[in-house]
């Protein structure tokens, strides 16, 4: 090969080298690129996210400067568009209302923000109800129904047409031309079904069920039963149709005395608030009372008039054919193996009411558990009313010496 050949295969090799060399830089120059523009929209993308939470801080910051409000109550609306208010600091005042305000939210009795320096209305703000009175209502309807009432058929008549019907069928009375009771009050012995009957029109009523027991509304401080109260009756009203059911009504409705602590005082002013609600509204409206109590001895002459309790309902100490009935009713669920006279059950349990016999039914099963059976026999059953009946018979004896 002569030297010209030889010099111009080396150029050759060096030019391809050179060739692939600029072509590995070029490669590793774009992918560097295309790293660098990949990072560029990362951090453009960051910048805007920092943007947009930059704004949200501002706007959190002015709103944190923003002043406090201060909480008022309309007294009055006046024709030219302005309130009456008054303040949780001092007197009333007659102020603005904010433009951003619909004039059919601004009514008389009406929570509200006021600004701090010029008393102006901001906003309307909703109810305030006690945490006492919003778990009142009870969502879950309850599973007692009237079959599962025995021997108080005409009584659970009288809560129907009292209770039931004007909310189901309320043209029935306007064509007859009468209001329906606003309230009932069922009255008898521990035990005899008055809360049962509460529990079954609730299950047999779409309406709103809000239950509270009498204690509940005596509060410690002056004025807190009565806000109780009347709050109670500004739920029923907002959740209409609705049935109220003050449960051991005798807590708050005893007879109001000249002689008394500062505490039943307190409780006369929780039952004057009580006796101003059930007043306050109409007879026809979808809001009715009921309540239950085993004193009605001690309830106030105010409380019982007609207007306020119009249907005093006595539920009697079950005779022998309610308690037939009611052992029927308990017997349903039981496994019975056996022949079981329910008539003679009933005989042998004179003066017990339907807790009594359920109480019954429940020891004869406890009893069987215990033989380690998985059904119920007739011997069961006299073993638990000995039992049952022999509860209130025990009385515990002094230690000797004691009393001399």
């Amino acid at each position: 090969m002569t030297e010209e050949a030889q010099e111009a295969k080396n150029n050759e090799t060096y030019e391809n080298a050179r060739l692939h060399l600029l072509e590995v830089q070029n490669s590793r120059l774009t992918e560097e690129l295309r790293r660098i523009e990949n990072e560029k929209r990362y951090l453009e993308n960051e910048v805007v996210r920092l943007q947009r939470e930059l704004r949200r801080l501002k706007v959190e910051i002015d709103r944190l400067r923003f002043p406090p409000l201060i909480i008022g109550q309309i007294r009055d609306v006046l024709a030219d568009g302005r309130v009456v208010v008054k303040s949780s600091t001092g007197p009333d005042f007659v102020v603005n209302v904010s433009e951003a305000i619909l004039p059919s939210e601004l009514k008389a009795g009406a929570r509200v923000a006021l600004n701090k320096q010029t008393l102006a209305v901001m906003n309307v703000l909703p109810p305030s109800l006690d945490p006492i009175v919003m778990g009142a209502e009870i969502i879950e309807k309850p599973q007692e129904s009237y079959a599962d009432i025995g021997g108080l058929e005409e009584q659970i008549q009288e809560v129907r047409e009292a209770i039931e019907f004007p909310l189901l069928k309320p043209e029935l009375y306007r064509k007859v031309g009468i209001q329906p009771p606003k309230g009932v009050l069922l009255v008898g012995p521990p035990g005899t079904g008055k809360t049962l009957i509460a529990k079954a029109v609730a299950k047999q009523t779409s309406a709103t069920f809000i239950r509270l027991v009498g204690s509940e509304l005596v509060q410690k401080y002056i004025g807190e039963g009565a806000r109780l109260v009347r709050e109670l009756f500004e739920l029923s009203k907002l959740k209409a149709p609705s049935i109220v059911f003050i449960d051991e009504l005798d807590a708050i409705g005893a007879k109001r005395l000249d002689v008394s602590t500062s505490g039943d005082r307190e409780v006369q002013r929780t039952l004057m608030q009580l006796l101003a609600e059930m007043d306050g509204f109409n007879p026809l409206s979808n809001v009715k009372i009921l309540a239950a109590t085993n004193r009605p001895d001690i309830l106030d002459e105010a409380l019982l008039r007609p207007g306020r309790f119009d249907r005093i309902i006595t539920i009697p100490m079950p005779n022998l054919d309610a308690r037939t009935s009611i052992f029927k009713i308990h017997l349903r669920p039981l496994n019975v193996v056996g022949e079981i006279s329910v008539e003679e059950l009933a005989r042998k349990t004179e003066n017990c009411t339907g807790a009594d016999i359920k109480a019954i039914c429940t020891e004869a099963g406890m009893f069987a558990i215990r033989a380690e059976r998985d059904h119920v026999v007739p011997e069961d059953f006299e073993k638990a009313i000995t039992k049952v009946l022999g509860r209130g018979k025990k009385q515990t004896k002094a230690p000797p010496g004691m009393f001399v």
